[in-house]
């Protein structure tokens, strides 16, 4: 069942002006820094993207219709919208960020807002890409003024951080990735994605924007976010739609980095040689191919992956890429994100096989976590990344998620490794000193 929240009052009539920017407006000046005290939206990768603030319109929906609800309100808000851009770069003009919940039930255990799938149109953009640097103003009815555009306030530290099991133990944990491993074994499926959680608790509530900045600086080749008290840095964009071609990018199969450069060279060439990561890869990679199929007229899909290096792990990586066809030119980024989601680097193999299992086994609500996030324009274009690397907050609270795949060799103590390198980056981002960290 759908329930979706705020519908429009009749047609609702924005007006969006993008126009440039002096570079010595924001000369040397991250777009994170530009973040009000509430958190505001971001997406940013390697110094570009989108940071936003304020809310012209907004929606909320839940259930099993929240992609077809969202997409079918950006449609009615772009077709009566009026979009004088005078930029005409990706992200220029009308712009609305979201983030959706992972599954038809995510969140409904923990109160409806945190199951809320959402698109919010700010009221001011700031974007940057390839040297130009904009300002889109959006509100209801009539023209904006071009607001002052400056860094903000230095952000409060998280203090006080205490962190704690969070649905399972550690060993809780291992116990359940030893039950899917059966389940493959038994011919039940072929990989499903097992995820855990860690909860932090701070003294005070959270200022979204240190560790916003934080991840930004610290992974600057991944896409950081930040919509509606969901924040993270993910390395794995789900689907970018640019003027007709469709990218998207795979990772599966994962090694952690020791710090020394000679050690993490010989173990990224055992990564690209693991048949079982070579296995996981291979399903999700086919998984993605086969979802966006349909829509492209021609398709890209590389024989072997590449290892994508990070600061804190090193993953198997695949870029595939298509033309949209003719039939499907109206299809958006929003509607591919969700023909993509959730994909088998999130889900598992089969799809249905794998998700029966996670809500059998796993033990834990994954709210937004590993489902779509970024943003989408009104001609339908956009950039939707897999919210990895990722935690929700609410006040004080800030649950942190990862996930690993697994396979007929997984190793249950190998995969709580993993997934303890995969939650350094948020962990790190939150922990104001060494102290703080977890043992």
């Amino acid at each position: 069942m759908t329930d979706t929240v705020a519908p429009l009052r009749g047609p609702l009539r924005l007006v969006a002006q993008s126009v440039p920017l002096d570079e010595a407006t924001l000369d040397g000046v991250p777009l994170t820094h530009l973040l009000p005290a509430d958190g505001g939206l971001a997406w940013v990768r390697d110094g570009d993207g989108l940071v936003a603030w304020g809310e012209a319109a907004r929606l909320e929906t839940t259930g099993a219709q929240r992609f077809a609800d969202a997409g079918a309100w950006w449609r009615e808000v772009s077709a009566h919208a009026v979009v004088r851009d005078k930029v005409g770069v990706a992200g220029s003009g009308l712009v609305a960020f979201g983030s959706f919940a992972f599954g038809d039930t995510s969140g409904i255990s923990r109160g409806r807002r945190a199951g809320s799938s959402v698109l919010v149109v700010p009221s001011v953009v700031v974007g940057r890409r390839a040297g130009t640097t904009w300002v889109t103003t959006i509100r209801e009815s009539a023209l904006a003024p071009t607001p002052q555009i400056s860094p903000t306030d230095e952000p409060v530290s998280p203090e006080g951080v205490a962190f704690a099991d969070g649905s399972t133990s550690g060993a809780q944990w291992e116990s359940i990735v030893s039950e899917a491993v059966r389940r493959i074994a038994a011919g039940d499926l072929d990989k499903v994605v097992l995820a855990r959680d860690l909860v932090a608790e701070l003294a005070a509530p959270l200022d979204a924007r240190a560790p916003v900045r934080r991840l930004a600086e610290a992974y600057p080749n991944c896409w950081t976010f930040h919509v509606d008290r969901l924040f993270g840095a993910t390395p794995e964009m789900l689907v970018r739609r640019e003027r007709g071609l469709v990218t998207s990018r795979v990772l599966a199969g994962t090694i952690r980095r020791t710090g020394d450069d000679t050690r993490d060279l010989a173990l990224a060439g055992s990564l690209a040689r693991s048949s079982k990561d070579l296995e996981e890869h291979e399903y999700a990679v086919r998984s993605v191919a086969d979802a966006l199929e349909p829509y492209c007229s021609s398709m890209n899909v590389p024989e072997a992956p590449f290892v994508l290096h990070l600061p804190n792990v090193m993953h198997l990586a695949t870029d595939v890429a298509g033309v949209v066809d003719a039939g499907h030119e109206t299809a958006s980024a929003l509607e591919l994100a969700a023909a993509l989601h959730p994909s088998a680097a999130v889900g598992g193999t089969p799809r249905a096989e794998a998700l029966a299992l996670i809500d059998e086994i796993e033990k834990l609500d994954r709210g937004r976590y590993a489902a779509p996030v970024g943003w989408i324009d009104a001609d339908g274009d956009g950039e939707w990344g897999i919210a990895l690397r990722s935690a929700e907050y609410d006040g004080a609270r800030v649950r942190l998620f990862a996930g690993c795949g697994i396979v007929a060799d997984s190793d249950p103590e190998a995969e709580l490794a993993e997934s303890q390198a995969k939650l350094v980056p948020v962990r790190d981002a939150l922990a104001a000193s060494e102290d703080d960290l977890p043992v």
